[in-house]
């Protein structure tokens, strides 16, 4: 039976996916600012992925951009329409939405669509943790001989409004909404390929909602800096690794990707979007998927690579991915390859 989630639940949802984002999954400012939209309108569901049939469809539905672009634009009616288009365009057989991830606005992708639709939020999302690409948020689909890749997509305003359709395999329609949400200005809401809930139980990341909650709560019912972090890291049993000043960051958007790197103390990052590899001495301590976050330690928020400024104070931890719930994806060596195509230069 679906329950309703309640503002607190929002608030936590937010934060808990804020760290869980790994640098990416959009602003926290934008996720706080979304969570006073959809409580306003009504009261999102969420079910868990044990009480469908095994055979009923849910779609994702995602936010495809770069989360730096300064002229992104997404409405309601945007949002509807791409995922009405997609029940539509499957003869009315959706019974949930499903996000692409967890990350500060990610997590809660589709909590407004629930409130205006009436359709719930399957707790159980396609990775547990933020990612670059779409095709790391598609559980897999792509080794599938069979399967058709179908995205809804629509977002912008004025002369940069876009909406559209595509179908083909997972590599070029990924790529089809990834140049989409660049015309719009930098942001594309997508609803995108269906599934049963059978192929999402092994592909994608069960109870990674409730997780993003728990982790929130934890981290707001600290009271200093030091008792909010010490709180996550028993809650994920990860480690701090260093705090300090940033010193060497930058940022350069790529394909409607942020790639860039920074230092703290002996310390070297790099992100695409997402933090990709923590070094020390020229020495790769930790890659992508395990999880690398920032802190500002001032603000005692968690902040994401596209927000860190040159000189923030800022704490670093790291999490085993052992201790993520995470998709297949995150273990597929084709996909991760791609990132040292990417990040090579700033390494």
């Amino acid at each position: 039976m679906a329950k309703g989630l309640s503002y607190e639940d929002g608030i936590a949802a937010v934060y808990g996916g804020a760290i869980l984002g790994g640098g990416g999954g959009g602003l926290l400012e934008e996720g706080l600012k979304l969570v006073e939209e959809i409580f306003a309108a009504g009261e999102p569901q969420m079910v868990d992925i044990t009480e469908l049939d095994q055979e009923d469809l849910v779609a994702c539905v995602a936010m495809v951009g770069a989360p730096s672009a300064a002229d992104q634009y997404i409405s309601n009616e945007q949002l509807c329409w791409s995922y009405r288009s997609m029940n539509n365009y499957i003869n009315q057989r959706l019974k949930g939405i499903i996000t692409n991830e967890n990350g500060a606005i990610t997590t809660i992708n589709g909590w407004l669509q629930s409130v205006l639709l009436h359709v719930p939020v399957v707790d159980a999302p396609c990775n547990g943790r933020a990612h670059p690409t779409g095709i790391m948020g598609s559980l897999n689909l792509h080794e599938q001989q069979e399967y058709q890749s179908v995205q809804f997509y629509a977002g912008g305003k004025g002369d940069f409004a876009v909406q559209g359709f595509v179908e083909g395999n997972l590599h070029s329609t990924a790529k089809t909404a990834r140049q989409a949400s660049i015309l719009a200005g930098g942001l594309v809401g997508v609803t995108r390929n269906p599934v049963t809930i059978d192929y999402l139980q092994k592909h994608g990341a069960p109870n990674a909602i409730t997780m993003a909650i728990e982790l929130g709560y934890c981290f707001l019912n600290g009271q200093t800096f030091e008792e909010k972090l010490a709180h996550v890291l028993q809650y994920l049993n990860g480690v701090h690794i260093v705090s300090g000043a940033v010193t060497n960051y930058s940022l350069t958007k790529e394909n409607g990707f942020d790639v860039g790197e920074l230092s703290v103390g002996e310390y070297h990052l790099t992100f695409w979007n997402e933090y990709m590899t923590l070094s020390k001495e020229g020495q790769v301590q930790s890659k992508f998927p395990d999880l690398i976050m920032t802190f500002d330690t001032e603000k005692m928020m968690p902040v994401p690579s596209a927000s860190i400024e040159e000189g923030m104070h800022v704490a670093v931890i790291h999490v085993d991915q052992s201790n993520l719930k995470l998709s297949t994806t995150m273990q597929n060596e084709a996909l991760l390859r791609e990132i040292d195509e990417v990040i090579k230069g700033v390494l």
